[in-house]
């Protein structure tokens, strides 16, 4: 079974089950290590994209955070959320199969505002420790 099919196989089971049919694979040396499909309605979660829960279980199975060395195949170019998280994965490479088309939420209201504080530099700080110890 070629990976589509098994996207396919995944996606059906969500649409089965009432939610969004997207569904993720990741691949490690030719090898399937995590599959899932959405279960944002299912879960009343908006996090449990089908690329989010097939991270956590590359993940735990790889017990790293660290994808580098793996390719991500999706039914559906992901959303913004998940390519941040991909991002951060080294996912290696993502192939998907329909493209996103232009979505408009008109329920997206929220507004993002900077603040400005007189403790910034001392948030600023310690994130600059942080990384400075990692690297």
């Amino acid at each position: 079974m070629n990976y589509e099919q098994i996207l396919y196989k995944l996606a059906k089971k969500a649409s089965k089950k009432n939610d969004i049919p997207v569904s993720a694979i990741i691949v490690k040396n030719n090898k399937i290590i995590a599959k899932a499909y959405n279960k944002k309605n299912i879960k009343q979660n908006p996090l449990y994209h089908a690329e989010i829960l097939c991270l956590i279980k590359a993940y735990e199975k790889l017990k790293r955070w660290n994808l580098n060395d793996c390719d991500m195949y999706v039914s559906l170019e992901p959303c913004n959320m998940c390519k941040e998280l991909i991002s951060e994965s080294r996912i290696n490479k993502v192939y998907y199969i329909l493209k996103k088309g232009k979505i408009t939420n008109k329920y997206d209201k929220t507004i993002y505002e900077q603040l400005y504080d007189n403790k910034k530099e001392s948030f600023q700080q310690l994130i600059n420790d942080c990384f400075n110890k990692l690297r």
